[in-house]
């Protein structure tokens, strides 16, 4: 004689497996929608406040750095000043002035080869004039100059190379492109935008 007394136990037991089974697959679908949202609102809430405008905020000081930049490179060499300025943004970690200074080199005719050899400039000196390694090594010391000060050498080579007055803006474009590089940095500008054009 067949045992009919536990099939229907055993069908409510499957059933109420099945159901409890689905509950938990809905808890955690809930919950992982829960944790998505949470993750989201984390996301959004650590997205950093917008900084101050500084051309707003202190005109008379951005003023300054505009006439800062413009006096520094009159007579300069167009080409060279870009290669100063993208080399400075490399070493500050700048992307809204290395993105920049790119395109403004690219417009005025610089070469991609050049471009992309201006962060490995010592291991590409052939891609670089004489005149132009010598303004780079200068770039590179006055830029870093908590480290090792300007070496002598190293001036002693942008000395040979430019005339006192022609040095004296180079040393001044170097001054102004870490100046921006430090006010964009510090207001948080975003690399692809260019508040010239806007």
């Amino acid at each position: 004689m067949t045992n009919t007394t536990h099939a229907p136990a055993a069908a409510t037991t499957t059933a109420a497996a099945s159901a409890a089974s689905t509950t938990t697959a809905a808890t955690t679908a809930a919950a992982a929608a829960g944790g998505a949202a949470t993750t989201a609102a984390a996301s959004a809430a650590a997205a950093p406040a917008p900084r101050l405008d500084f051309a707003k905020a202190a005109p008379r000081v951005f003023k300054a750095v505009i006439g800062l930049d413009a006096a520094a490179r009159d007579g300069l060499d167009p080409a060279l000043v870009e290669l100063i300025q993208i080399r400075a943004s490399h070493l500050n970690g700048c992307a809204y002035c290395l993105h920049m200074h790119t395109n403004d080199a690219r417009k005025a005719g610089e070469s991609e080869d050049r471009l992309h050899m201006v962060a490995v400039w010592r291991e590409a000196r052939n891609f670089f004039t004489a005149k132009e390694q010598a303004a780079l090594a200068l770039t590179d010391a006055v830029t870093r100059v908590a480290g090792a000060g300007v070496p002598d050498e190293v001036y002693a080579a942008a000395a040979a190379h430019f005339e006192e007055g022609e040095l004296a803006q180079v040393l001044s474009l170097i001054l102004a492109i870490n100046t921006w590089n430090r006010i964009a940095l510090a207001t948080g500008k975003v690399a692809g935008t260019d508040e010239r054009q806007g």
